[in-house]
């Protein structure tokens, strides 16, 4: 994606369902699930390079000995950075007592990290706030093995302001308004009630305090403790928790709107955020990866058992679509084909852009992500292509020669490598003076591939802000001097701001959006903004089941091809030369390709929650008053 998006993040949980001597005598290591997690966490680098977080959980250690580890970083590379910190220690207590380096026993009893059930998350820092106090997991202490509470997510809630006063109402006074913390207590609050609950239940019973401990381990019920604790949730998540005596669960929103998949055998239960992951990681295959239902959790108590529960009754779903064009790694079979099939859809307007002539035309893309969508798209240009060629045989009614045959044969898509991604030159700017130079160099281009009178068409797999292709792509790609530049967009017009996890928060970011604002002001419709803002604005106070999306009105005074038109227009200055037409992808389009993640909403305003309307309403008022605050 030329415009850098940033979204969070990535979870991987590993539940060992042996004793750690079987890994140690099949896979030669007690450390089999430290190994795997970190590849499964450097698969999924792709959705969160900020920072990098990891726990683990020793099963039925006793009173005194450390059952849980962690370590978080923010360093540059995270993910390397904290499996160097547990290898470090590892070393180190294998040189200091050699005699645990064949011994799984002590192993396990004095080596941090070594564990049955483990925990690992990627994030991006989308707040602006990337301490290493802001990276997952967190962890809730207690004293009470059953009460720690550890929880990483790929989530974003709309209502944390309603959650946090929930806390309140209930006698908390939590630390801060961050929806992970709110999150956590939330749950925190109904795990330590059942705890509690079973202690007085078991008391009745005749147990005594030490026997109680593993009882109420053992009686504890997730599946309450999360519907009690989700009940009033609004936004898109998949949550992963580890209780402290053993018992683990993951839970998905019930839109479906963030992924999460699992794997189980007899060895190993698996859940991460992508399919691929732990088809690659653990060598299986893709029908043996299930994705985890909308609204269910994936359960495993202590004892091994797993279950798949339906914890909030399910939407309608809207599983994301930017996952399947951008975020998700493309080596997911049903992404890889969706993303082709994305590029293909888009080749009939792409041809009447360049008028046919794809003769005098170079097809291109901007690296990396765009270039799955980019092979569909030449699939579609080589079937026009062969059926022109067929078609001019026929016409020869048998009497062309074979010099003929053979040229009318040789033609085929012109397709060069033009964009060039360099170094990421945008780590290093400071200055306000000097960074839409350094922009501009961001990209370069191939020299000596385009002719005066070629067209360059250039996919690029969504356009949010226009910043990158105003400042450094079409500059660049105009100093080839083409005749003219067709940027494609296998996504549609990006004209909302999302709320549930991808970092798209103000309007006014948004090029659709100021687009739309030109038009308005050429069509002497300006004074619909101030309308539409106090729509939004006597809706401050009202629930969220509601509250209705007036941005939407603005959009309806004008096609798709005005905003397309307009978008060329403001991704160009005086200096470009050649005529820019940009063509983006129709959402009809889209659900075609990927029929299964229909979640479209910064493409419609269709937001799948309650929650996503206020949102979009309060992201307007921002704009409108000057506000430059997230919305959410």
């Amino acid at each position: 994606m030329s415009d850098a998006l940033k979204h969070e993040c990535g979870i991987a949980l590993i539940r060992l369902l042996k004793p750690l001597e079987y890994y140690k005598e099949k896979y030669g290591s007690a450390f089999y699930g430290v190994n795997k997690m970190y590849l499964m966490m450097e698969k999924q680098h792709n959705r969160g390079q900020d920072g990098a977080g990891f726990a683990s959980i020793k099963l039925d250690t006793r009173p005194g000995e450390r059952y849980i580890s962690r370590v978080r970083s923010i360093a540059q590379q995270p993910i390397q950075d904290i499996f160097a910190q547990i290898n470090e220690r590892v070393n180190k207590e294998f040189a200091e007592h050699p005699e645990y380096v064949d011994d799984v026993g002590l192993q396990k009893r004095y080596i941090p990290y070594v564990g049955e059930l483990l925990l690992g998350h990627v994030r991006y820092g989308t707040f602006g706030k990337n301490s290493v106090e802001s990276v997952h997991p967190f962890l809730r202490q207690n004293n009470w093995m059953h009460r720690n509470l550890i929880v990483a997510g790929n989530f974003n809630m709309t209502n944390v302001n309603e959650l946090f006063d929930g806390l309140v109402r209930l006698g908390q006074h939590p630390k801060e308004k961050a929806d992970t913390i709110t999150i956590m207590e939330k749950i925190g609050h109904f795990l330590d009630d059942a705890v509690a609950k079973k202690y007085k239940q078991l008391k009745k019973e005749g147990y005594n305090k030490n026997e109680c401990s593993p009882l109420i381990a053992e009686r504890l019920n997730v599946a309450k403790i999360l519907k009690r604790a989700s009940k009033n949730w609004d936004g898109g998540y998949a949550m992963a928790g580890l209780l402290g005596h053993g018992d683990s669960f993951v839970l998905r929103d019930p839109a479906g709107i963030r992924p999460a998949y699992y794997y189980k055998d007899d060895e190993i239960v698996v859940v991460a955020s992508e399919r691929p992951v732990i088809q690659t990681v653990f060598n299986v295959n893709f029908e043996d990866v299930k994705e985890l239902a909308p609204g269910h959790a994936i359960i495993t108590k202590k004892s091994g058992k797993t279950s798949i529960t339906q914890i909030i009754e399910p939407l309608e779903r809207k599983a994301c679509s930017f996952e399947r064009i951008y975020f998700s790694r493309g080596s997911d079979a049903e992404i890889y084909q969706e993303r082709k099939e994305l590029g293909k859809l888009l080749m009939p307007r792409v041809l009447k852009a360049i008028d046919n002539d794809t003769k005098n035309t170079v097809f291109s893309y901007i690296p990396n992500t765009a270039e799955t969508s980019f092979y569909g798209m030449i699939e579609m240009v080589e079937k026009h292509l062969n059926e022109k060629k067929t078609q001019a045989i026929l016409n020869g009614n048998g009497k062309l020669s074979a010099d003929n045959v053979k040229q009318i044969l040789s033609e085929r898509p012109r397709i060069e490598k033009v964009a060039i991604k360099d170094v990421k030159l945008r780590t290093f700017i400071t200055e306000d003076s000097s960074r839409d130079d350094l922009v501009a160099h961001v990209y370069d281009v191939t020299y000596g591939i385009i002719k005066p009178e070629d067209n360059l068409v250039i996919i690029d797999d969504s356009i949010v802000r226009g910043t990158t292709l105003k400042k450094s792509i079409i500059k660049m790609m105009d100093r080839l001097h083409p005749k003219k530049i067709v940027v494609v967009s296998s996504a549609p017009q990006i004209r909302y701001p999302d709320c549930y996890g991808i970092d798209m928060a103000r309007l006014e970011d948004l090029i659709a959006f100021r687009a739309m604002l030109e038009l308005l002001k050429e069509n002497n419709k300006y004074h619909l903004i101030e309308e539409v803002y106090h729509k939004c604005k006597a809706q401050v106070d009202i629930e969220d089941k509601n509250v209705k999306n007036f941005v939407k009105e603005l959009y309806d005074h004008f096609t798709d091809e005005d905003i397309e038109t307009k978008i060329s227009e403001l991704i160009c200055d005086e200096s470009i030369k050649a005529k820019v037409e940009t063509i983006f992808q129709p959402v009809e389009n889209l659900h075609k390709a990927c029929p299964k993640n229909l979640g479209d909403w910064y493409f419609t305003g269709n937001y799948p929650t309650d929650g996503g309307n206020r949102v979009v309403n309060r992201a307007f008022i921002n704009f409108f008053e000057g506000n430059k605050e997230r919305a959410y």
